[in-house]
């Protein structure tokens, strides 16, 4: 299924017909090559057959699906369609002059980086809900796009049905976006609910969102952080402005928690959640997808289950918050489905890529973990021995972070048993801290290595 990638400036630019043929609509239906037949791509051939008068209305034309490409014809497929329109030959759908408009369901960087390249340069839209793919080569797809005058439409890459690209391209244009505070993965926040309000392990939790079919059968990508951080990446594109490398993003997942930490978590007042943080700091921008200790109070606090929620702060607007369905085949395909009328509008209006040619973005330096501020939880396993207290204060206080509060939890005076002592800091440079926490592990009391959360109250 692979073909070669074409380097941009061998690429030849739209021919006058193929140029002029977009141009003329007036009812000609709007051609639609679909690369991928999964879960998410059945669900755009399911909404296209059941909306086909609907949005043919919307668009001015009607909207027709030319061909599929699948990895295997003889696969049973999610949705019913018209064998007759199934492919292995990517070739199909990339050469066919007949089709105006490229959908990209199949995920991954590869082939599908080539299959949207290859598109774009042949003078086609596309619509790709492909996170990673705009997290690697975002930027540089969106140039190619521009200089063809084609637009690459991307709201299912992230939230699934949640229209966060929608806002942040049209209903954020008149104003700044200063920070977001997003919980962008389904997975971890089922888990982490789960955790909380069933008492079940981290393993455990897992193994039940892989039964539900919210964790997929090796669930690294999501547990571990990642997935966030590219949907992060796509988001700081059009909040900032900002070309990121992804690499450079501070990425840490929900391995590391346990059910001590929601225990204290909810004593102190908060819930852990999954969030994937942006900042524009002037000079700079602030990217980091990690747990963090969010008030109970807060809006984000009680997004539960698979839900997906972005807080946005406009510099005019204020507090925005925009909250669903983050994932699935019906959820994203509305989405996708979305884009591909936006799509096929500017290609009957003959403005195509006027949408993308509002996206601009510049390099922008990512500000070091260590010189973020934050307020700190901090759980230290500890052999129950005096001295301990001075121990673990002393070092702190030498690096300037100061203990807003403190409580120790399990047996006092024994000596045997080993405890926790669980403190909340005041905001603190992260840099020192981790000085001072290097410090602090290397104490003989120290049973393991400490737990750091951040908090997020902000």
């Amino acid at each position: 299924m692979s073909i070669p990638p074409r380097a941009p400036s061998e690429a030849p630019a739209p021919s006058a017909s193929a140029v002029e043929r977009r141009r003329h609509r007036g009812g000609t239906p709007i051609q639609i090559g679909l690369l991928g037949c999964g879960t998410v791509g059945g669900g755009v051939l399911r909404l296209l057959a059941d909306n086909a008068r609907y949005l043919g209305e919307r668009a001015q034309a009607p909207l027709v699906v030319r061909r599929v490409l699948v990895r295997d014809l003889d696969k049973e497929r999610v949705a019913e369609c018209d064998r007759a329109l199934l492919t292995v030959n990517p070739a199909d759908i990339l050469d066919d002059p007949a089709i105006d408009l490229v959908v990209e369901v199949m995920g991954g960087e590869d082939p599908a980086g080539a299959y949207v390249t290859r598109a774009i340069e042949q003078g086609k839209g596309v619509v790709t809900a492909n996170k990673m793919l705009l997290a690697m080569r975002g930027p540089a797809l969106v140039d190619l796009a521009i200089e063809r005058r084609v637009d690459l439409a991307f709201e299912g890459a992230v939230g699934g049905g949640i229209p966060i690209i929608r806002t942040l391209r049209e209903a954020f244009a008149g104003d700044w976006v200063e920070s977001l505070t997003a919980i962008i993965n389904g997975t971890c926040n089922y888990v982490l609910t789960r955790m909380r309000e069933g008492g079940v392990s981290l393993s455990a939790a897992i193994t039940e969102a892989q039964a539900k079919g919210y964790a997929e059968a090796n669930p690294a990508l999501d547990v571990d952080g990642h997935d966030a951080a590219h949907k992060l990446v796509v988001l700081a594109m059009l909040a900032f402005g900002a070309r990121v490398d992804h690499r450079a993003v501070f990425v840490e997942g929900i391995r590391g928690i346990d059910e001590t930490d929601h225990v204290f978590a909810e004593r102190f007042g908060f819930a852990i959640k999954h969030l994937a943080i942006g900042r524009d700091l002037g000079a700079s921008i602030e990217l980091r997808v990690h747990p963090a200790l969010v008030p109970k109070s807060s809006v984000l606090a009680n997004v539960n289950g698979v839900l997906n929620a972005i807080h946005l702060e406009g510099r005019a607007l204020g507090p925005s918050l925009v909250y669903g369905r983050g994932a699935g085949d019906l959820p994203t395909a509305v989405s996708v489905v979305a884009d591909i009328l936006d799509v096929a509008r500017s290609i009957v209006a003959g403005v195509a890529g006027l949408q993308t040619r509002g996206i601009t973005m510049i390099p922008r330096p990512l500000l070091p973990m260590s010189e973020v501020t934050s307020r700190y939880y901090l759980r230290f396993p500890v052999a129950d021995r005096p001295g301990v207290m001075a121990g673990l204060a002393g070092p702190l206080g030498e690096a300037g972070v100061s203990i807003e509060q403190m409580v120790q939890q399990g047996a006092s005076g024994s000596g045997a048993a080993p405890v926790d002592v669980v403190m909340i800091t005041h905001r603190a440079r992260e840099g020192s801290l981790r000085e001072a926490l290097a410090q602090i592990e290397k104490q003989p009391f120290m049973i393991a290595a400490p737990r750091l959360l951040r908090i997020e109250d902000r």
